[in-house]
């Protein structure tokens, strides 16, 4: 063991003399980014390190659990044991935490992981598809995807992006999975919606390339996701295996593009759909497809970046083929790492699966060792060996920088999206009178409703009154509605749906848009939801709340400053049939 460490902080010592050269490549704009120089220089590095690992020790390369926590919100001993006991070489963090306390968790994870024989260090990754504030609480909050398209402008999603990978690094994690380079063809969708930039492939193609390059030239290792595509989808994937019928013509020009423009872009890492893709192969989702990765992916597009697949423990993986078979099954296809998030039991039965497979035969040594070289040449493209940690001192202070902040809010403004104003827009800040806020219940909490209307009352110098009905608002609201409506002077009314908008919540604004008051409507997830109440006085589109619940205030609030006279600078991203297309929106 002491040759091998002697050995390794020799290769350590290594790079660094090689990563100053890395570092300083430039991007054609003059960021400095990691470069390619480096992965072929350290290519006989790589290997080397490889030559010296034991079959376990490659395994938990492959593999990224979630991590477990304990009481005080750092990590227990069930993830120390992933690491040092089954040498997992990535993991992926939930939870909700602070900046000090998530760059304190951050910084436990790699200190497991450099007390390893190899001491490699860890990935560590996370959803931050709306920035940091997604697991981290006093990060900054940006528009969804779908708000990033409505405001057409590129270096706004290349600068969102950068920014992000600030407070990522400072809070300890090194790779993003985003951007959504789903095409979200399907209005139905039940699971990616505001999650992406727009129905149309060249917006989506653009947008994904320009925050692929804002993640990775700030270090943050960028994904795109749900390949070969999860926009046209009816079925959410965590409840479901959903397939998906269109030819291979649309594949080819519909879907497949963004996923180009990533690649083009230099994307390190795509995720894989757990989708049925018929055209390509009827059997089989995408994430254990070998037509899919393999012949798709790395050898029709030119990808040889890390896959990785979603979360095997979605229903349309783990009720189909269970947590080990699948995880052999993905890796065979093409995968490089198999993200086990299931319980502590399934993650060593994906981790013993692979371990079993590669004795066996049934995984050959030279299939584990491609993705072996992939990722571990992507570990020292982000110099990884030499930065590993973050300094939880500074993280609360990156992470509220007020520039940061300010470009979010500017940003929100800029997507909200007026598609109807009959002379109601803008109400008057100044002006003494009563404003209703009314509501939805979303997922059974008031935070929304009562955010938006401490927002109104934060604006406008009257009265504020708010109330809140169920989801599906019962006719005994509705009346409560109206007649709280005809004590105001004017009406907020917000509405909220991750699919078809309930039948209540449309006959809440009829209701209100009859008492006679200015009513202006507010979408707070979709913007679909006008065709259920097309007759309301003014109409804006927020793109802010996903099928999940997780809230952006940054939006909504943007959405208050527009009905009280900031200008709209959002365009519809995707049309709504029969009522508004692709492109449409007003200004004052």
């Amino acid at each position: 063991m002491k040759k091998f460490c002697t050995y390794l902080s020799s290769l350590v010592l290594a790079s660094t003399l090689i990563l100053p050269f890395a570092v300083s490549a430039q991007s054609s704009n003059g960021h400095q980014h990691p470069g390619h120089k480096y992965d072929k220089a350290n290519n006989g590095m790589v290997q080397r390190i490889i030559a010296r690992m034991s079959d376990k020790e490659k395994i938990g390369q492959l593999v990224m659990p979630s991590t477990h926590d304990n009481q005080a919100q750092m990590p227990d001993d069930r993830t120390r044991k992933l690491i040092q006991e089954y040498n997992v070489g990535s993991v992926i963090v939930y939870g909700e935490r602070n900046a000090q306390t998530t760059a304190k968790y951050n910084n436990q994870l790699q200190k497991w992981a450099s007390e390893t024989r190899t001491t490699l260090p860890l990935f560590i990754s996370a959803d931050l598809e709306y920035g940091v504030v997604q697991h981290v609480t006093d990060a900054t909050t940006f528009p969804r995807q779908m708000g990033i398209g409505a405001t057409r402008d590129l270096a706004a999603a290349k600068e969102i992006a950068r920014i992000t990978a600030v407070e990522s690094k400072a809070t300890g994690f090194n790779w993003n999975y985003s951007p959504v380079a789903d095409v979200n063809t399907n209005p139905a969708n039940p699971v990616i919606g505001v999650r992406s930039f727009g129905e149309k492939t060249d917006l989506v193609s653009k947008m994904t390339a320009a925050q692929t390059k804002g993640y990775q030239e700030n270090g943050v290792v960028a994904t795109a996701k749900h390949f070969p595509g999860h926009g046209d989808t009816s079925v959410d994937s965590h409840l479901g295996l959903a397939a998906v019928n269109y030819d291979r013509k649309t594949l080819e020009e519909v879907h497949l593009p963004p996923f180009q423009a990533a690649i083009d872009a230099g994307v390190d890492s795509i995720m894989t759909a757990h989708v049925i893709i018929n055209a390509i192969d009827p059997e089989l989702p995408a994430t254990l497809s070998k037509p899919v990765l393999t012949g798709l992916l790395r050898e029709q597009m030119g990808f040889d970046g890390i896959i990785v697949t979603d979360a095997m423990s979605m229903h349309a993986i783990a009720e189909n083929w269970g947590a080990g078979q699948a995880g052999v099954m993905a890796i065979n296809a093409g995968a490089d790492i198999v993200m086990a998030t299931g319980t502590y039991e399934e993650q060593l039965e994906t981790y013993d699966a692979l371990y079993n497979a590669l004795q066996s035969g049934e995984l050959t040594e030279k299939r584990v060792d491609e993705s072996l070289k992939r990722i571990l040449k992507a570990k020292f493209k982000y110099n990884l060996l030499n930065d590993r940690y973050d300094d939880p001192a500074k993280a609360t202070s990156v992470v509220n920088t007020p520039e940061h902040k300010q470009f979010a809010a500017d940003v929100a403004r800029k997507s909200i999206t007026l598609l109807k104003n009959n002379s109601v827009l803008p109400f008057n800040s100044a002006a003494e009178q009563t404003t209703l806020v009314v509501g939805p219940k979303i997922y059974g909490s008031n935070y929304y409703i009562n955010d938006i209307a401490k927002a109104v009352d934060e604006k406008s110098a009257g009265k504020v009154l708010s109330y809140i009905t169920a989801n599906d608002s019962s006719d005994a609201e509705i009346s409560q509605a109206v007649a709280l409506a005809k004590q105001a002077d004017r009406v907020i009314v917000a509405t909220f749906s991750p699919g078809e908008l309930p039948a209540g919540q449309a006959k809440l604004v009829k209701a209100l848009q009859g008492t006679g008051k200015p009513v202006a409507a507010l979408s707070l997830g979709l913007p679909y939801d006008i065709k259920n109440y097309p007759d309301v006085g003014a109409y804006l589109a927020t793109y802010a709340v996903e099928r999940w619940g997780s809230p952006v205030p940054t939006a909504w609030n943007a959405a208050v400053d527009v009905i009280f006279g900031a200008q709209p600078g959002g365009k519809l991203p995707v049309g709504i049939e029969g009522f508004y297309q692709f492109g449409d929106g007003l200004n004052y």
